[in-house]
């Protein structure tokens, strides 16, 4: 079976209901040359796979609906050699073992950058050709991080204002201060 990274075009799928991560991923992905395709969902990340697969696929663990476990299965029977990376950041070394047992490449706990997965991708023994880019990729700011990290925490909590204040350790008011000011 060829290796579908010897192809000159790569391509790739992220799969993650954080549309701030995922939305950055796929620029990062876009800046290195690849072909990205999003879903938010694993029955939508499906649906687009089946009319156009790609070489490689990152797919969130927990997600609305089906975990992200239950879609390497889908992604495998329709492109057999779909490299399948399960992303996280409530991994354990279980649902590692279980994502390696069910196909996946390599876990990798979030957060994570496009340089990381594709490092996890190599780790995973897949041998993804980074095109070299005099380009700096660029880093994002102090606000831009800590703005994903609130919606990433927000997202994990469905939108429940209080809980995500408690998690990240601030007041609800704060919180409900920071989500009304625009994205950096």
């Amino acid at each position: 079976m060829p290796d579908p990274l010897d192809c000159e075009f790569q391509s790739i799928l992220l799969v993650d209901d954080s549309f701030v991560l995922r939305d950055r991923l796929a620029e990062a992905f876009q800046e290195r040359g690849f072909r990205v395709l999003v879903a938010g969902t694993c029955d939508e990340a499906v649906a687009i796979f089946k009319t156009d697969p790609t070489d490689l696929a990152v797919v969130d663990l927990r997600m609305p609906g089906r975990t992200g476990l239950t879609v390497i299965a889908d992604l495998k029977a329709i492109r057999a050699d779909v490299q399948v990376l399960i992303l996280s950041g409530f991994g354990s070394i279980a649902t590692a073992i279980d994502a390696i047992r069910l196909g996946a490449v390599n876990f990798l706990p979030k957060p994570a950058d496009a340089d990381d997965i594709l490092s996890a991708f190599k780790r995973g023994g897949t041998d993804v050709q980074i095109v070299e880019n005099d380009e700096q990729i660029p880093v994002p700011t102090l606000a831009q991080a800590e703005w994903e990290h609130i919606h990433r925490i927000l997202a994990d909590c469905s939108n429940n204002i209080s809980e995500a204040a408690r998690r990240l350790g601030i007041h609800r008011r704060s919180l409900q201060r920071k989500l009304r000011k625009r994205a950096p």
